[in-house]
């Protein structure tokens, strides 16, 4: 193991990133950067950091911020219950710490939106605590080192996992360690042709000896996926347009967007003309277009959308329903990013 880990810091050494979160150890940063970098690519995480760093640089000021302030600088980066648990833990921290971040492991683990591996990462980088930091690339790097043929989303695998990881953890230097193992498998032993020749424990790794690098590491469940078709409807009444805030627990909770119709099956664009979605009230509407079908893909679902863009000057029931906005103003509000995209085709709010 000794081996394993020279090699890793040497490599690590002269080929790392250079990322703004690895030029700190204030653990508010480290923080808000593993929240962001949860189901998103370092390449877009970073810009999202910096802003999120310009317009909060404390967690008093992320405190203080309204919610949809806080959700429209997230926009586009999705999976929204982050940003919400983000705003929530730094309002908790502030009122129940005096804002100082937590320093034990127990108590980042405990807070909101804070699982294992991102207290694992706050704990050893901004307290070099010995905690290992088990995310997809460190599965797959020990996978494949050492052998590891149970499959890594079943409870026997991630427990071999976890148990070689925590014996690789060194007492000091945590956070160079698990930065330097995660970079590993994000840059040299990659899912899809990792570069084996190149690699400097080629000699004493089981994949390559095996030839099993394209196998390992093994997965045995597969994510269902459901179909959901959503027709939304960007509706004009002069200079005002409608929109309206998602609730409940669905996706997007609490994010805006265009009056939406959703049904159990797709509808044909004739299907479409013919429907009129009761908000409408029988009010006389004007349909100028509607759009070809969006696939837009989440982890656990496949939403199938289509924009109808309508003029209507009989207000009166959408005022009942909907939030009313001059167009100009459409994107002040935090919407999902498959909305904006609507937007931006239909060249919506320029002049």
């Amino acid at each position: 193991m000794n081996n394993l880990k020279k090699h890793i810091y040497l490599w690590y050494s002269a080929n790392k990133r250079e990322l703004p979160w690895r030029e700190t150890a204030n653990p508010y940063k480290i923080w808000l950067s593993e929240i962001i970098l949860q189901q998103t690519r370092i390449a877009q995480g970073i810009s999202y950091y910096d802003r999120f760093i310009e317009e909060f640089p404390t967690i008093f000021e992320l405190a203080k911020a309204p919610e949809d302030q806080v959700l429209k600088l997230w926009q586009g980066l999705g999976y929204y219950t982050r940003a919400r648990n983000l705003h929530s833990t730094s309002k908790f921290i502030v009122k129940y710490f005096k804002g100082v971040f937590p320093d034990d492991y127990k108590t980042i683990l405990s807070l909101k939106g804070v699982g294992q591996y991102t207290a694992a990462a706050v704990a050893s980088i901004a307290f070099d605590l010995p905690y290992p930091t088990v995310d997809g690339n460190v599965y797959r790097v020990i996978s494949r080192y050492f052998g590891i043929t149970e499959p890594i989303d079943s409870d026997k695998g991630k427990k071999q996992i976890h148990q070689i990881a925590e014996e690789l953890m060194p007492k000091n230097n945590c956070g160079f360690h698990n930065q330097a193992l995660m970079e590993f498998g994000a840059l040299q032993c990659v899912p899809q042709s990792p570069k084996c020749n190149l690699c400097p424990l080629k000699e004493t790794c089981f994949a390559v000896k095996m030839n099993l690098q394209n196998e390992l590491p093994i997965k045995s469940k597969k994510t269902k996926q459901r179909n959901r078709y959503f027709y939304y409807y960007l509706i004009e009444s002069g200079d005002s347009v409608f929109l309206e805030k998602r609730e409940g627990n669905d996706i997007w909770r609490n994010l805006y967007q265009l009056p939406l119709l959703e049904t159990n099956k797709e509808l044909s664009e004739a299907e479409l003309l013919n429907t009129e979605p009761l908000f409408f009230n029988q009010s006389e509407i004007n349909i100028k277009s509607i759009s070809a079908i969006k696939k837009h893909v989440l982890s656990h679902q496949i939403i199938y959308a289509r924009l109808i863009h309508v003029e209507s000057n009989h207000t009166k029931s959408l005022i009942e329903h909907f939030i009313q906005t001059n167009k100009k103003d459409i994107f002040n509000f935090a919407v999902p990013k498959l909305v904006e995209e609507f937007l931006n085709e239909a060249r919506f709010g320029e002049n």
